[in-house]
Order: C-alpha cells, then sequence, then structure tokens
C-alpha cells in the first residue's frame, strides 16, 4: 500500500495532518494573515503569533468557524503552504483522508472534500470520516463490534458527543461550544470583577495553567498583565486559580448536561455498554485538570483519558485509510452526490 497517505483534521484552532511515510504529526495553527485582501502574509503558528497585536492593513483570521469552513480560498491556499513547508515534492498524487464534524450539512461536508479534490495537488483520492469515528479508532477502540462506546470532544468552537456502534453513530449532538467559549468566560469574568481588560491569548494562557473543573484546595495563581478600566493604563496584576475556576464552571456545567441529555437517550443496552468501558474525552480543550473527574462526578461514569488527546482523530484516519478492516468507515463525496 502506498505511503503517500496524509490524514487531515482542520480544527478551529490548530490543523493536524498525519503524514503516513514519517510517522509524524504536523500540528499548525489554523491561522492566516492577510494583506491587501487576498494576498498571503503569514500562515499557521506565525500568523497566530500576529494575533490581536496587528496593524489595521494585516487581517489575521481563522478559516474553519463552528467547525466548518469559513474562508474557503484562504483555507486551500494555506493547506497548500502548510504540506509544501513540511513535505515538500510529496504531496502530488497523494491520498487525503479528512476528519469532518457530525450533524453538518452535505454541502459543507463537500467543502472539505472540494478542499482537496480540486487542489493543485491533483490528488489519487479523497476520502472523509466522521470525527467521532475516527476518534475512537485513534483511541484503539473497536468501532466494529457490536459494542457501544461514548467519544466527547471538546474542541475550540464545538464540542461533540456522540455515541458510536458497529462503526456508525447512534446517537450525537454537534455543540457551538468549546475552549473559546470557556476564554471568552474568563475575559468578562475578570473585567466584571477586577475591572481588568485582557487579550484572548492571556485568557487561554489562564485557562490552560490555573483552570481545574474541580476546586482542589490548592491555590496557585498567575502574574498577568492587561488594562485597567478605570485608568485606562497597562497593569500587571496577580489571578488567583479560584477566580478562574468562577470563570469557567458554568460553561463546563453545560457540557455535563449535554453529556447527561445523550446518556438519557441511550438505548438501554449500549447505556450498559458505556457503563463498562466507561466515557472517552478527547479534543484540545479536554486538557482542563480534573475535567475527567467532574464528569464522572455528575454521571457516575468512569471517564478515560489519553495521552496527546488532540491528535487522536488525525491518527485514527492514519490507521482507517491503512487497516482494510476500518477502510469502510471513510467515504468519498463523489459516491455520494455525483452517482
Amino acid at each position: 500500500m502506498s505511503t503517500n497517505v496524509y490524514g487531515i483534521d482542520l480544527g478551529t484552532c490548530n490543523l493536524k495532518v498525519y503524514c503516513k511515510s514519517t510517522g509524524k504529526v504536523i500540528n499548525e495553527k489554523n491561522t492566516i494573515a492577510i494583506v491587501n485582501k487576498n494576498q498571503l502574509y503569514a500562515f499557521g503558528d506565525d500568523a497566530y503569533a500576529m494575533y490581536e497585536k496587528a496593524p489595521d492593513h494585516i487581517k489575521v483570521s481563522f478559516p474553519v468557524v463552528n467547525g466548518v469552513i469559513a474562508d474557503y480560498n484562504n483555507m486551500q491556499t494555506m493547506i497548500g503552504e502548510v504540506l509544501e513547508k513540511h513535505v515538500k515534492s510529496h504531496v502530488k498524487g497523494a491520498e487525503f483522508i479528512v476528519a469532518v464534524p457530525t450533524d453538518i450539512t452535505e454541502v459543507e461536508k463537500k467543502a472539505f472534500f472540494d478542499l482537496f479534490y480540486k487542489s493543485r495537488f491533483k490528488p489519487k483520492n479523497v476520502l472523509l470520516c466522521e470525527k467521532p469515528i475516527a476518534d475512537a479508532v485513534g483511541l484503539d477502540l473497536d468501532v466494529n463490534s457490536p459494542t457501544g462506546f461514548m467519544i466527547v470532544n471538546i474542541g475550540a468552537d464545538t464540542t461533540e458527543i456522540s455515541v458510536i456502534s458497529l462503526g456508525g453513530l447512534v446517537l450525537s449532538d454537534l455543540l457551538h461550544f468549546g475552549g473559546k467559549r470557556i476564554d471568552e468566560s474568563i475575559i468578562s469574568h475578570l473585567k466584571r470583577s477586577f475591572s481588568l481588560v485582557i487579550g484572548q491569548k492571556t485568557a487561554m494562557y489562564l485557562k490552560e495553567t490555573l483552570g481545574c473543573a474541580i476546586p482542589d484546595g490548592e491555590e496557585t495563581s498567575a502574574v498577568i498583565v492587561g488594562r485597567d478600566v478605570v485608568s485606562g493604563l497597562p497593569i500587571e496584576m496577580e489571578i488567583p486559580s479560584p477566580v478562574i475556576y468562577e470563570s469557567i464552571k458554568d460553561n463546563l456545567n453545560s457540557i455535563c448536561n449535554s453529556i447527561k441529555m445523550i446518556l438519557e437517550k441511550t438505548p438501554p443496552e449500549l447505556a450498559r455498554d458505556i457503563i463498562h468501558s466507561g466515557i472517552y474525552i478527547t479534543g484540545g480543550s479536554s486538557k482542563i485538570r480534573k475535567l475527567d473527574e467532574l464528569f464522572a462526578k455528575i454521571t457516575n461514569i468512569k471517564v478515560n483519558t489519553c495521552e496527546l488527546p488532540e491528535e487522536s482523530a488525525v491518527r485514527g484516519l492514519n490507521k482507517i485509510v491503512s487497516d482494510e478492516k476500518f477502510r469502510k468507515l471513510a467515504f468519498s463525496m463523489k459516491t455520494r452526490i455525483y452517482k
């Protein structure tokens, strides 16, 4: 089998590419900087470094919003640049398999397909796979068996809660809610409580360093710089971890409630499987400390975490395209739309 295969996960915050020939995951910020309305200035991590810092003539944007492609042309340009930067000449005639969110329209899925099928790389084949299934395969679960698994993928803009059995989705819910909403809650809480205005990057830093889903009695703190609303001047302030917990607890409870709603709709036999195997949480925003303990406390079901949860889907894509027993989990938009 050819090694010229790439698994692609177009996340809202990060673009992940699994290169089969090297066995490595390319992970770049899914960000693009444009000048003169259509001229590429920077992409990936370099463009993200300019976010909230760029002058007016440089527009820094995220081509994927709420899990779907919002800026098709710039997304296609960026993917071409990322692949050429990391894998150079091996992309022409390659096979691509792309993770797509659940609960999106056929037209939105076709945009993911066309992004590669109509690209300058002239791919040999383009396949799509629903992200919860790719997640499950990446977690080494036997998705083809008549066993129920629950996957909760918490991303930047979306949270996908899915129940999988026999290689298909039994139940699925796509919430337009994720890590960015949690960052915004931190921003608004600090402004309301401390008259301090901070940016998205600082909020993300506070979430990653101080964020905890359950108060643990161990108070830590971080020093940040923001703007004082009263004086209008920059100010340095020490933020304790309980403040961040207060900021994010309502958002995390919303995810808990959505998980409970899916569990209430789950058929009894599948519910029994989930009780035995537990709930699996993946996605970049699942790395909030003690999030597994919170979900376990709310649902009374054990919660499984994994290393590098943001890469589970893209690693699953590689297995799907490489292993014949998983190959049927992927589909092509050509057979679904053009036949």
